[in-house]
């Protein structure tokens, strides 16, 4: 089992540079790093978990710039978008970024993408909530050409160009592993059927045990080895043996630890208190 923390990355809580020196000092395997480019203040969609959306989420910095802090001030640990919202980027753009990180670490980067919930987030950056699902797909596949491919094109709905040269490529080959959050059944066949990875918000019931059969079912349906997609349970509230022996027993490959957003001393606690988990699993 492997350990990460997620840092919700306000500009009053612990930078992100610091985190993940403190996260590498303890043990820990990566660092996840959430993304919004804005809320809009006027917002009918309402907040996924219920409520009121909470403050941190109109505070996130910049993702990329935040996972280059990260980066620079480290040597193993692994960093990681936990998510990028790639509906709301030029795939072009954030093709160079991922692949420019990923050389200036040494191949570090994992890349956690999502589809996103905010209609009005995503319509600020003309994006359709009704098609984002589509647009993801496309520009997944879009990234891993100008990732692999020595002159890229690609012709799609949504994405569209000639061939390009578009370098840095990444260290990691064939590309940095992409991962997405997903949780319903059609999200896991998105997950077999263009992502390495899968990442699960924190379950708390049967869910991940129901979920990971139900994984098995569609990998073995389209022809995939079930052991090519790399789980993680993501955003931990309590992390304790009981729970990772459970997840373990799921096949999850790795645990992630959600730090508090507004404290950095309490944020350096909380990973204090999962650390001995990070010895005992090694």
């Amino acid at each position: 089992m492997k350990f990460g923390i997620v840092s919700y990355n306000t500009e009053y809580g612990i930078r992100p540079d610091v985190a993940a020196r403190e996260a590498e000092a303890r043990g820990y395997e990566s660092i996840w790093l959430p993304e919004h480019t804005h809320i809009p203040v006027s917002r009918e969609t309402p907040f996924p978990l219920g409520g009121e959306l909470p403050e941190e989420y109109k505070h996130f910095m910049d993702l990329f710039v935040s996972m280059t802090a990260a980066a620079m001030a480290t040597t193993t640990l692994k960093v990681a978008a936990g998510i990028c919202l790639l509906v709301e980027h030029d795939p072009i753009v954030v093709a160079k970024a991922v692949a420019t990180l990923d050389y200036l670490s040494g191949g570090r980067v994992m890349f956690g993408i999502g589809g996103g919930w905010n209609r009005e987030e995503m319509a600020n950056h003309g994006t359709a909530f009704e098609q984002r699902w589509k647009i993801l797909r496309e520009r997944v596949a879009a990234l891993k050409a100008m990732w692999t491919e020595e002159q890229a094109s690609f012709h799609g709905e949504f994405v569209d160009f000639e061939p390009i040269w578009c370098y840095p490529k990444p260290v990691q080959k064939p590309h940095p592993p992409i991962y997405l959050g997903a949780v319903s059944k059609a999200g896991l066949k998105r997950v077999v059927d263009y992502c390495d990875g899968w990442l699960l918000v924190d379950p708390n019931d049967d869910s991940l045990e129901r979920a990971t059969r139900e994984l098995d079912v569609l990998c073995a349906a389209r022809g995939r080895a079930r052991e090519s997609i790399s789980m993680t349970v993501f955003a931990t509230r309590v992390v304790d043996a009981a729970l990772v022996e459970r997840y373990a027993a799921a096949g999850v490959e790795r645990t992630i630890v959600w730090l508090p957003p507004d404290s950095a001393d309490v944020a350096l606690q909380v990973m204090d208190a999962a650390a001995p988990l990070i010895e005992r699993y090694r």
